[in-house]
């Protein structure tokens, strides 16, 4: 029995759920998204809620209804709110800028690093030491962070590198001097 599948998602004023064949389509005021679900997942939507079932309790129905549930929800959060990560660089030399339509990455590298923002992103440098990834798609935001972040991960006896904000390093003891 799934807890997450089972959960209907109440829509908030100004969303709405549009169940095509084997299409869900989202739309609100941050803009609209689709999600191709798998056709054993059976999506309804009723006074302002949407329900998801499945035929039967085969393990593959059952990791796809949560699964399809937890998509879709996150879909309503997006066009709703948004999604947001914050990237924090620290390290001397260490900067990020932005140019036209790309994100332009200095990071103790011989040249600096040029990312080109995807569709559907926004991208801030507030100051030259951190970063906002802005969308409605989770999964989008999410990667296009994960990409940032791994063009200098944080080193653990120093802590430089691009982090998330929040993010624990775990950091290590260096050489003792005898």
């Amino acid at each position: 029995m799934s807890r997450i599948g089972n959960k209907p998602i109440a829509l908030p004023n100004g969303t709405s759920v549009e169940v095509l064949e084997n299409v869900v389509v989202v739309k609100g005021a941050k803009g609209e998204l689709s999600f191709a679900y798998p056709k054993q997942i059976n999506i309804e939507v009723k006074e302002g809620n949407v329900y998801f079932t499945r035929p039967n309790d085969e393990k593959e129905n059952r990791s796809l209804h949560g699964t399809t549930r937890a998509i879709v929800n996150n879909m309503v959060q997006g066009v709703t709110n948004g999604f947001e990560k914050i990237l924090e660089i620290e390290g001397t030399g260490y900067r990020a800028s932005l140019q036209g339509k790309k994100l332009v990455v200095n990071a103790g590298y011989s040249h600096p690093v040029e990312m080109e923002i995807p569709e559907g992103l926004t991208v801030t440098v507030p100051n030259p030491t951190e970063i906002h990834v802005v969308g409605c798609n989770k999964e989008l935001v999410g990667q296009f962070a994960a990409e940032v972040r791994i063009i200098r991960k944080p080193e653990p006896y120093k802590g430089k590198g691009i982090h998330y904000r929040g993010e624990y390093i775990r950091r290590k003891e260096g050489k003792k001097a005898k």
